[in-house]
């Protein structure tokens, strides 16, 4: 029982890590009043990027920084387009996440070739924390993780500082909130949104890069799978806030980390409805969620300084 809980307390915090990650950047955007529909491309192509880049350096670090390179690159584009040309942000981030599909598939084939072996690649490796590792129970499930992994949940109180009692956060929450009263107190809009967006695309990347480098060790086609989607839904569940976005992508991360468990315990039920389980659980939780008090309310509104 005790190796039970154990295997779906870690198998959880996996799972639960590159939702967490990019959910910690998408608030940052979605606060200053973007919404950035791309998450789902964004990861992708970082998660694709970061193989690569460790495929050729043969260092892990290497792959992820590269990811979060792309991860930003992929933002900026999508910033330019939602923020400069202020064309409709869900058109945006719904042309990035199509362009990603077939992007990466295509890099993919011409640089690892069509076949069906796998290429493996240097990865995230578990890191036990000094003393804590020791612990019962909790030592080889908490405090055995990859840096990524302890990168996450150590954001949590980082960003809720940021956010609620930093004039960096008060900004971001006056951007999204009355961006034009904002910009009368002599604050530049654009440059604001354009930040959180930039460092949306790093927490992002790095978010795809542990999906290919940290949950597995290789690039498989769309192999994202609808976590950026999952990460969205994670942000409005959360009610837009770090410790919020916390709690979702753990309800989320254990719907993943249940359907391995129910998969690899019931031979009777076909896997492919387990397989639905995470996605599922995400639809009724935004069904039952009530709209609360920290939606921006010019959320996915264009600026414009006339």
């Amino acid at each position: 029982m005790i190796a039970t809980i154990t295997s779906f307390v870690a198998s959880n915090i996996r799972t639960t890590t590159p939702l967490l990650l990019a959910g910690l950047g998408v608030v940052f955007s979605e606060r200053a009043g973007v919404v950035n529909i791309g998450v789902e491309g964004t990861m992708l192509i970082g998660a694709f990027t970061g193989v690569v880049a460790s495929y050729y350096s043969g260092s892990a670090l290497v792959g992820g920084l590269a990811a979060m390179v792309s991860g930003l690159i992929v933002a900026l584009i999508i910033a330019f387009f939602s923020i400069t040309v202020k064309a409709n942000q869900v058109i945006v981030g719904t042309a990035v996440n199509i362009f990603a599909g077939g992007f990466t598939i295509t890099l993919n084939r011409l640089i690892f070739g069509v076949s069906t072996s796998v290429t493996m690649i240097d990865s995230f490796r578990e890191v036990p924390f000094p003393l804590l590792s020791k612990l019962p129970v909790v030592g080889s499930s908490i405090f055995t993780q990859t840096i990524p992994g302890y990168l996450a949940f150590s954001l949590v109180p980082v960003a809720w500082f940021v956010m609620q009692k930093t004039k960096t956060g008060l900004k971001i929450r006056a951007v999204g909130e009355n961006p034009h009263a904002c910009a009368t107190m002599g604050n530049n809009v654009i440059r604001i949104r354009y930040l959180a967006m930039a460092y949306s695309g790093l927490m992002v990347g790095l978010a795809g890069a542990f999906v290919s480098m940290g949950t597995l060790s290789s690039f498989t086609e769309n192999m994202v799978a609808g976590r950026g989607f999952i990460v969205l839904a994670a942000v409005v569940v959360g009610n837009y806030t770090p410790v919020g976005v916390l709690l979702a992508t753990l309800l989320f991360g254990a719907s993943s980390a249940l359907q391995f468990q129910l998969m690899a315990g019931s031979a009777v039920i076909p896997y492919q409805f387990w397989s639905m389980l995470p996605y599922i659980i995400t639809v009724v939780a935004i069904c039952i969620y009530r709209k609360g008090s920290n939606a921006p309310a010019a959320s996915g509104r264009a600026y414009s300084r006339e």
